[in-house]
């Protein structure tokens, strides 16, 4: 997400995180404990998080955006 932002001159909201794995044909995949993951970026202050499709957990104070392809996590990032 960094890289595509400088490229096009765009910045990345400092209060999102992103949480996934990424696979060589671009898709984001479930990873293991989000909900602590999620819990603990919370506390360190981020309010939006973008996490694997299928894995949406609420968390107090946590806007969660579910994707399923990283360029559908970049487009969610970089969206002003």
């Amino acid at each position: 997400i960094a890289v595509v932002a400088s490229f096009r001159d765009r910045l990345v909201d400092p209060e999102l995180v992103l949480i996934g794995e990424v696979g060589l044909g671009g898709q984001v995949r479930p990873i293991s404990q989000l909900e602590l993951r999620l819990k603990e970026a919370s506390k360190l202050g981020f309010r939006r998080a973008i996490v694997p499709k299928g894995q949406a957990i609420k968390v107090e104070g946590l806007e969660i955006v579910e994707v399923s392809r990283v360029v559908d996590a970049i487009a969610q990032a970089l969206k002003a």
